[in-house]
């Protein structure tokens, strides 16, 4: 089965899912925040329609290794998550953390050596760190 990734902000996420053999990952949307309950539920449909087993969620700590006020709201997000998965009988999908430090900033490089435009990299930016950290955690397996 697939793994989807999610990098997790104020105002978007981005998600990506792997391949089905788990050697790369694709980015495939950007979701724009509307309400953790909403979110949460874009989400599981975006499980159910690419089949994944395993939710790789960014998770955002300072340089030192120590949460951020952004570290927070990524415990409450996948709490929520957790819920939902519960309550929808897919108990089953695991959810994973997987270090996020850098990815937003690697993900920038990519897109400039790509030659994306300022304007075009702000609406794909999550996406491209989604694929990111999807990429680490499939690495380590």
């Amino acid at each position: 089965m697939k793994k989807m990734a999610l990098d997790v902000g104020d105002k978007t996420i981005g998600v990506a899912v792997s391949d089905p053999l788990l050697i790369t990952a694709q980015g495939i949307t950007t979701i724009q925040r509307v309400g953790i309950r909403k979110d949460t539920g874009k989400i599981l449909d975006l499980i159910r329609e690419h089949d994944c087993d395993t939710v790789v969620i960014g998770l955002p700590k300072k340089l030192d290794g120590t949460d951020s006020i952004q570290t927070e709201k990524v415990y409450e997000f996948k709490t929520m998550l957790e819920n939902k998965l519960r309550s929808s009988a897919m108990g089953n999908v695991k959810l994973v953390y997987q270090d996020e430090r850098f990815t937003t900033v690697m993900a920038e490089k990519v897109l400039i050596e790509a030659d994306v435009r300022r304007s075009k990299r702000k609406k794909v930016i999550d996406k491209q760190a989604a694929v990111l950290i999807l990429q680490s955690y499939l690495d380590s397996l």
